[in-house]
């Protein structure tokens, strides 16, 4: 090959290589110039603008649900069911007999000693008129009353002897379910059904000794139960424990819930919310807006950014553009989807209630009416 040739080729990959070196570093420059020019990325978020309102405090503790009275009735003595007056779940009155056992021999004696009360109560008059005349002496005039006095109490006995064998409803109420079955064989203290007395339950709770300044005899409250969760009951405080307890440091309480409707059951779960003086012209806000951490509690207020204006889609004018700015704040309580504010907001203020989870201090945004970046209300199910 001769010498021209081989500077030829020697300069052709010189030039090439020199043009694709080149052209690698014009590409880097300007990408470096786009990048460097093209603006920060805005972020959709959706807003609420803060607002005062009226806030309802209340106390939470949960307890189950007691009936007003309620008892199982059991047998004083033993003894074979002669008969039942009654069936399960029955509405009964206070006196109504529900159930007898036999009692034939004790009903006998007792017709036998009646029999003979009316004899001893004329000797014992008789007596008592010879005694005045003074035709006996003291100790037989003595003898015949104890004789009369002894039978009648006698007689009271087997009276008592026979309503032991007899099961009477103590208070008016609904029974449960019976245990008992004609014929059957009771021991004493056999345990025949449940009675209760439904029209008004009660539930016992525990505060907090700091929180007993709050609560006072009549006042409100609210119950709620799994098995009605979107009823809600009303009941108000009847007792207040008067001694705290020196291990836990709480107190007991005892209220009173209506029952009309006879829905509610004794053993039943129940939280509960004791209502306070309502408080006035608060920061409330969703608790979606909020973010929790290890540091506190913060939240994106939206803000304008300083000397630049943006048209919207659809829009002829223009308007501030938007930034996010993250601020801590202090909730004092919670209820629900809503949060109480202590400090950290002021009304007027633009707050993030979705979307949020992408910005950082300073981030850059643009508002969106949509329900696509609210948090759902429940899961839903698989």
């Amino acid at each position: 090959m001769s010498k021209t040739r081989r500077v030829l080729i020697t300069l052709v990959v010189v030039i090439f290589l020199g043009s694709v070196i080149g052209f690698n570093v014009f590409k880097n420059h300007m990408m470096g110039q786009y990048f460097a020019n093209m603006p920060p990325p805005e972020f959709p978020v959706t807003t609420q603008r803060v607002e005062t309102s009226t806030w309802k405090p209340t106390l939470s503790a949960f307890g189950f649900i007691e009936p007003y009275q309620g008892v199982t009735l059991a047998t004083e003595a033993g003894g074979t069911i002669q008969s039942i007056q009654f069936e399960s779940g029955q509405k009964i009155k206070k006196g109504d007999l529900l159930l007898s056992l036999d009692s034939t021999v004790e009903k006998a004696n007792l017709e036998a000693q009646e029999a003979r009360l009316p004899a001893r109560e004329r000797k014992m008059k008789r007596v008592l008129r010879l005694f005045r005349e003074n035709s006996i002496s003291e100790d037989q005039k003595d003898e015949a009353v104890a004789e009369y006095l002894a039978l009648k109490s006698e007689v009271a006995s087997l009276k008592a002897t026979i309503a032991r064998r007899e099961l009477v409803a103590p208070f008016s109420g609904v029974v449960g379910l019976r245990n008992v079955f004609l014929g059957q064989y009771l021991n004493a203290g056999h345990e025949v059904v449940q009675l209760e007395d439904v029209s008004t339950m009660r539930i016992r709770f525990s505060i907090a000794q700091t929180d007993l300044s709050k609560i006072y005899v009549d006042q409100p409250l609210e119950i709620n139960v799994d098995a009605y969760p979107e009823t809600g009951f009303k009941g108000q405080i009847t007792a207040i424990e008067p001694a705290v307890n020196s291990q836990s440091g709480v107190v007991e309480v005892q209220a009173d819930i209506p029952n009309d409707q006879q829905v509610l059951r004794s053993g039943m779960f129940a939280r509960i919310n004791i209502l306070l003086p309502e408080v006035k012209n608060q920061v409330i806000i969703p608790q979606s807006a909020i973010q929790f951490n290890l540091y506190g509690e913060t939240l994106f207020v939206v803000k304008p950014r300083d000397d630049e204006t943006q048209i919207k889609k659809g829009e002829k004018e223009a308007k501030p553009a938007l930034k996010a700015e993250q601020v801590s704040i202090k909730v004092k309580a919670r209820r629900g989807n809503l949060a109480w504010i202590e400090s950290g907001l002021q009304p007027g203020d633009t707050i993030v209630t979705s979307g949020q989870v992408r910005l950082s201090n300073g981030s850059h945004v643009h508002e969106v009416n949509t329900e696509a970046l609210n948090p759902t209300a429940s899961v839903p199910a698989l």
